[in-house]
């Protein structure tokens, strides 16, 4: 049985996304972010990413992993790659050529897009965009993610999806990195191939039904 640690609202639901995609049975344990308590510590306080009992499964104290049949995996793209390559199907690679494709596409977008886009959604997520601190972030982060979201529009303009011309766990991954920065009109106007496939990847079944688990989380 496949376990995820941690909650929808965080990297995990990239993993929860591809559990769904796969039809696989899964069990949720809701590890949440120690930033969000007040005292991570304390003997009453929901698990977390500093509770002695995760720590000895995740020593980085970092949350998405997973517990399959005995192997733990850290990361959440590692984590996809590998579900990807153990289910087999459509969203896996079909050949030695499609796998370095989702490869290369799943680790650049991590180290492409996911560093800015990240300090872009925090802006949000602690409602400072209207300041002048959010703001000029928010500038600064866009600014550096242009380059990418052109190189990406560029490729999507010639085929709907990543790797294949199917959806892969290529897309999922790159979909779920760029979720973070989607908000912003300077990235979307200029590239609306990147919106039309960010837009197919989001109608699809299993997003919606881990969408659905995220908004339930309190």
């Amino acid at each position: 049985m496949l376990t995820i640690y941690g909650v929808y609202q965080s990297r995990a639901s990239r993993n929860y996304w591809m559990a769904r995609e796969l039809g696989i049975e899964f069990d949720s344990v809701p590890v949440i972010q120690s930033r969000a308590l007040a005292d991570p510590l304390a003997p009453d306080a929901r698990i977390n990413t500093l509770s002695p009992d995760f720590r000895k499964i995740n020593p980085n104290g970092m949350i998405p992993c997973i517990d399959d049949d005995g192997l733990v995996l850290w990361e959440s793209i590692a984590i996809n790659l590998y579900l990807a390559r153990k289910h087999r199907g459509p969203l896996a690679a079909q050949s030695l050529t499609e796998e370095g494709l989702i490869e290369m596409w799943s680790f650049w977008a991590v180290n492409e897009i996911e560093q800015n886009s990240v300090k872009i959604v925090r802006v949000h997520d602690d409602g400072q965009q209207d300041t002048q601190g959010g703001k000029d972030a928010i500038a600064v982060a866009t600014r550096l993610l242009k380059r990418p979201f052109e190189i990406l529009n560029q490729h999507l303009s010639q085929q709907d999806y990543l790797v294949g011309n199917r959806f892969t766990v290529a897309d999922l991954n790159a979909a779920e990195i760029c979720r973070y920065c989607i908000t912003e009109k300077a990235l979307t106007e200029p590239n609306p191939h990147v919106v039309a496939w960010y837009e197919r990847c989001h109608d699809r079944e299993a997003f919606r039904d881990m969408w659905a688990a995220r908004s339930l989380e309190g």
